[in-house]
């Protein structure tokens, strides 16, 4: 099992931004609800800057941060096309290359359930906990079990193939969460939980800074 996401993403990243056009309603809510014109704003595994460009529409500065620079890339060729503004990060979810309570708003979404385990995905929430300002707010979002997809109800690890044109397919690892796990390394991170919800077979959760 592959869990390299930056080598995985670097591998299939131009097809995969061609699939990724919008925004998903529940961040667009989220963003509704939370942003104002003076904010800074952190899109956190912002892929191919779908959500970079919601922020843009919405906060004062918005930076994208990713672990594949084939990703990156096409965030930079979005943001062009489209023009909006947007600071492209190179780096690592749980290691995050900024200061203490800079962030105002964050979109952490489809991104924590590709660390390798959970020792990395609750040091990766702690380390947005830090980076968010005391009144700050981020959405996180991870795959889960309530997906008719898959029978397990226990959290579990699996790979989920992506088939590139001609037939190859790109094994992406994916830790599957079930609503209690995520709970649990919500709880075990330095976040304070606002909400918690399913949709759409995704867990979310609205929180804060430390």
């Amino acid at each position: 099992m592959d869990a390299d996401p930056q080598a995985t993403y670097d591998r299939i990243a131009t097809h995969f931004a061609s699939t990724r056009e919008y925004a998903w309603p529940e961040v667009e809510q989220f963003v509704d609800e939370r942003s104002a014109p003076d904010q800074r704003a952190l899109d956190l595994g912002c892929g191919n800057g779908r959500h970079a460009e919601l922020l843009a529409g919405h906060v004062d500065r918005v930076v994208g941060l990713d672990v594949s620079r084939g990703l990156l890339d096409e965030a930079a060729a979005r943001a062009a096309d489209r023009e909006f503004a947007v600071d492209l990060v190179h780096g690592d979810a749980a290691r995050i290359p900024f200061r203490d309570d800079v962030f105002d708003l964050a979109v952490y979404v489809a991104t924590l359930h590709h660390l390798p385990d959970r020792e990395t995905r609750v040091a990766s929430l702690s380390e947005l906990a830090r980076v968010l300002t005391p009144e700050g707010h981020a959405v996180v979002s991870v795959w889960s079990t309530e997906h008719d997809t898959f029978d397990e109800t226990e959290g579990f690890d699996t790979t989920v193939d992506w088939t590139l044109p001609g037939g190859e397919t790109v094994g992406r690892f994916y830790h599957i969460y079930d609503p209690e796990e995520f709970r649990a390394d919500l709880a075990a991170s330095d976040l304070r939980v606002v909400e918690q919800f399913v949709s759409s077979g995704n867990c979310y959760a609205v929180v804060g800074g430390r």
